[in-house]
């Protein structure tokens, strides 16, 4: 979908939209595609890639799960022909793929799973109000990574997952129903269902976090600004990655970006963005490179890694 459709409900200009988001077009899901179908899609691939076979456990991160109950994670399992495994959703909003790696790291160090498929899944365009200007930002997409135990000296071992949220904000990126808080009377009998954001505390708080939440993550590398290749943030805006690469003191050309196609995909961002950099060869193995995200909630968080090779056709276990 191009900025021309959301332009006309608007009453503004593509270019309008451009200037002030960097998008200028975004994936919609058709009617019938849930968030865990786009997560089944991406989670297969990522299986069928990765070399390792099948995994311990399932990890899904969505602010769009499929249903309230049960969580989406169990269904994606089976659908990818894996039951008795670990299953759970992350809610974490924009920052639930960060906090979902964080997750998935936990279980592998605690030895409870020696490989984990951590997926961010969203379809935010079916929560959005159509005549909300939050509604230009949102696409639809996911993204998944496989994880395994290994070395940390190993390429593709994540540094510490720095992770921070701060409840006092959650009013700033909320859905207000839907929820317990609605069905006990909070709020009246009409509740707003749809995603609601306030765009300048978001912006200010969304730079800050990420900000602080890098430079921590780099600080527990021992990495400083200079040594990182490539900045994957969550594409929330154009205008915020250029403030946070600036903030960080990293050249703009090394904070990779594709929001002027995809928009803002949520917790499927990132996935989304290492998949396209490193087909396009914008990432490229030894890379090092800082992950960064922040969401609702108020959540927020950052870790580090190097950029392995890729696995090679004989190395994928047959299907």
């Amino acid at each position: 979908m191009t900025n021309q459709e959301p332009a006309e409900r608007l009453g503004r200009s593509p270019e309008w939209i451009f200037q002030r988001s960097g998008i200028r077009a975004r994936h919609i899901v058709e009617s019938g595609t849930a968030s865990g179908d786009l997560a089944v899609a991406a989670g297969r691939e990522a299986l069928d890639r990765s070399g390792v076979g099948e995994v311990a456990a399932i990890v899904v991160a969505t602010t769009s799960p499929d249903r309230p109950c049960p969580g989406t994670a169990p269904s994606v399992a089976s659908r990818l022909g894996m039951v008795g495994v670990t299953a759970l959703d992350v809610q974490a909003v924009c920052a639930g793929f960060l906090y979902g790696l964080g997750v998935a790291q936990g279980l592998i160090a605690a030895g409870t799973a020696e490989s984990v498929l951590v997926i961010g899944a969203d379809t935010l365009s079916l929560n959005v109000a159509p005549d909300d200007p939050t509604s230009m930002l949102f696409g639809d997409g996911a993204g998944a990574v496989v994880l395994r135990s290994g070395h940390g000296e190993e390429p593709g071992a994540l540094g510490p997952c720095v992770l921070g949220s701060d409840g006092g904000g959650r009013d700033l990126i909320t859905v207000r129903g839907g929820g317990s808080e609605e069905r006990s009377g909070v709020g009246g009998a009409s509740v707003d269902r749809y995603l609601r954001l306030e765009g300048r505390e978001v912006f200010r708080r969304a730079v800050q976090h990420m900000t602080s939440a890098s430079r921590a993550a780099l600080d527990a590398a021992r990495w400083t600004p200079q040594d990182v290749d490539r900045i994957v943030a969550h594409q929330a805006n154009a205008r915020i990655l250029a403030v946070l690469a600036e903030r960080l003191g990293v050249t703009a050309d090394r904070a990779l970006s594709n929001i002027e196609q995809v928009g803002n995909t949520s917790a499927a961002s990132i996935p989304i963005l290492l998949d396209q950099a490193a087909r396009a060869g914008d990432l490229k193995p030894g890379h090092r490179v800082l992950l960064t995200a922040f969401g609702g909630g108020l959540t927020w968080g950052a870790t580090t890694l190097i950029w392995p090779h890729p696995v090679r056709p004989h190395q994928l276990s047959p299907e």
